[in-house]
């Protein structure tokens, strides 16, 4: 395994209530009572990064783990994206054929969705090789990489993500219910499980499971083979969706293991809630620190990619409203960052495969804010403010690095404008000034005279070039506040 360096790591475990566990790493030793409920742990001093050390255990029984290092330990979490492998992804060949990193270990947690809080989980820590690496995120993987590569020191990477799962099953359900803000959504969720605990879904069981039992009798009696019992489909309730079921499942047993941070790959199962994404995810992101106890540590997550197909003229978008709500959560959290791929993505598939470039782009963000790479970029062109100029608005980006710059042609595409009727039309677009002061783009369309409003990449697929001379493009913006089709959807 992977400890994290220079913070204390806790190890806890179950015993004998009353017995001594003694805990040794080198040449430390911490003990540690079990108490009345069984658990005990202790918290080991802060190391610096190497290794291999030896941890041994010692209480009604003997636990020796072997090869453990000291380094940097991250989160790889979301949805499918985060969950997508190496061998899904582009040049999984080539990719495979040089993972061989024995100081980067990987840890997947199984999918397990209830309502029961778990503490522990079947799996284990392995070694980089062609082998594994195949079979474990991509994201997570070339993010992990270029850390071991740039810092020289172990990476530990733990894999949670779940495919199609909703952002309120990562919530501690608690949270949820306190909050007036998921009421509708809780309740919903109640209306459901009532409904297969004791409602229409458990009372149809009941009657399928009595005709079976009867036909179990009568098989038995004219000595013929009995049915398969009927299975009771209740996998909403044991599913990704279900507020806290993740939560509970997954996330619970892993919280108090040593991290540095956690990167996030997910919001499409949540796009059709957009407006509701504003606050449940810094929600979700605040829970999680809670529950660590390791303060405001590192956040960083994948801005939805471009997907669907491309509209002929500007149209409103859930898509590009839970790509805004992504945005705004850096400015409401500290030590938060988004990787925007708005450039990556692909019309047909929900699960773009160049997960390379996914994975870099978030080793940016932790490189350059967290590991002191001076001078990286880091941050993608992010809209600061506007003003309306006669027939054109002016508008002003931050983070734009080396300049603005744009991708196959030099004409900016991407941007449509609007007057007070709210109407959107393609505009013409231009990049102002020289160098590092190319922080402006002039919008504006012979169709609008007097404009109030510009949006960028404002579409589930949208056509647009923007980026900087670093490679990082444009974050998709808006410059209006007009309810979107998502505003007052807070339920499924």
């Amino acid at each position: 395994m992977v400890l994290q360096q220079k913070q204390e790591n806790k190890v806890w475990g179950w015993g004998d209530a009353g017995s001594t566990i003694t805990v040794t790493i080198g040449d430390e030793t911490k003990t540690a009572k079990v108490s009345e409920d069984g658990s005990w742990h202790v918290m080991l001093d802060p190391r610096n990064a190497g290794g291999p050390h030896k941890l041994t255990i010692k209480g009604h029984d003997d636990i020796v783990f072997e090869d453990v290092m000291f380094g940097e330990v991250w989160i790889c979490s979301g949805q499918s994206n985060m969950q997508w492998s190496v061998a899904q992804s582009n040049d999984a060949d080539l990719t495979t054929m040089t993972a061989h990193y024995p100081n980067i270990r990987f840890l997947t947690v199984p999918r397990v969705g209830t309502d029961e809080p778990q503490s522990n989980f079947e799996g284990a820590w392995t070694h980089c090789t062609p082998e594994s690496t195949a079979q474990f995120s991509a994201v997570g993987y070339y993010f992990g990489r270029q850390l071991h590569q740039t810092l020289g020191v172990p990476i530990g990477l733990i894999d949670n993500a779940w495919g199609g799962s909703a952002c309120e099953a990562w919530v501690n359900r608690k949270v949820l219910e306190e909050d007036e803000r998921y009421k509708a959504l809780m309740e919903h969720w109640k209306g459901v499980e009532e409904n297969f605990k004791s409602g229409k879904a458990k009372r149809d069981y009941d009657e399928k499971l009595k005709a079976w039992e009867v036909k179990v009798a009568k098989a038995k009696e004219d000595g013929g083979k009995a049915p398969n019992k009927p299975r009771y489909n209740d996998g909403a309730m044991r599913g990704n969706q279900r507020p806290a079921n993740i939560y509970n499942g997954v996330l619970r047993p892993t919280i108090g293991y040593g991290i540095k941070g956690a990167i996030w790959y997910q919001g499409e199962s949540n796009a059709s809630r957009a407006y509701q994404y504003r606050d449940l995810f810094p929600l979700m992101i605040k829970n999680w620190r809670n529950e660590w106890g390791q303060g405001d540590f590192p956040f960083y997550w994948v801005q939805l990619a471009d997907f669907r197909a491309e509209k002929p003229e500007p149209a409103e978008s859930d898509w590009a409203e839970l790509r805004e709500a992504q945005t705004m959560t850096m400015s409401k959290l500290p030590n938060t960052g988004e990787a925007v791929i708005i450039d990556i993505g692909e019309a047909n598939d929900i699960h773009p495969t160049n997960k390379r470039d996914v994975g870099l782009r978030l080793s940016r963000w932790a490189l350059a804010k967290d590991y002191g790479a001076e001078g990286l970029a880091y941050h993608s062109p992010i809209y600061s403010s506007m003003k309306q100029e006669k027939g054109h608005i002016v508008v002003s980006f931050e983070h734009v690095g080396r300049g603005l710059d744009t991708v196959d042609v030099s004409q900016p595409l991407g941007f449509t404008i609007a007057g007070a009727d709210k109407v959107f039309h393609h505009a013409e677009a231009e990049i102002l000034g020289k160098g590092r002061d190319r922080h402006q783009i002039k919008v504006s369309s012979d169709a609008v005279k007097n404009p109030v409003a510009v949006r960028y990449a404002w579409a589930d697929n949208p056509v647009c070039n923007v980026r900087n001379f670093d490679g990082l493009p444009l974050t998709p913006f808006r410059t209006d506040d007009w309810p979107g089709v998502t505003a007052g959807k807070e339920s499924r």
